[in-house]
């Protein structure tokens, strides 16, 4: 995690791919927000797949969750499919995914 000299976290958005990481343009159009909160494991990691199959390739899928399980499942589940985590933030108790269907 980065932070500022005041404190302040900072986010770096990239893309991870096959385990590389790219630089992500601020430019992302998003296809389908699925609001999260409040749901726990297996629900998020279900929707989100859910949600994937609805979008086409190349379209981006925002997932907003407050399940600290969904950090390490939704990852996972990136690789293990080959979609692209395009963001991860997690700011106060909640996390953000920008997913793109690949």
């Amino acid at each position: 995690m980065l932070s500022n000299q005041a404190g302040d976290l900072l986010w770096v958005q990239c893309s991870i791919t096959n385990g590389n990481v790219m630089a992500m343009s601020d430019d992302v159009e998003i296809s389908e927000t699925l609001d999260l909160v409040g749901l726990f494991c297996p629900i998020p990691l279900f929707k989100t797949r859910e949600g994937i199959d609805r979008i086409n390739i190349g379209e981006v899928l925002e997932v907003l969750a407050d399940d600290p399980a969904t950090e390490e499942d939704l990852k996972r589940f990136c690789k293990r499919t080959g979609h692209q985590l395009l963001l991860f933030e997690k700011n106060d108790g909640e996390f953000r995914y920008l997913i793109k269907k690949t």
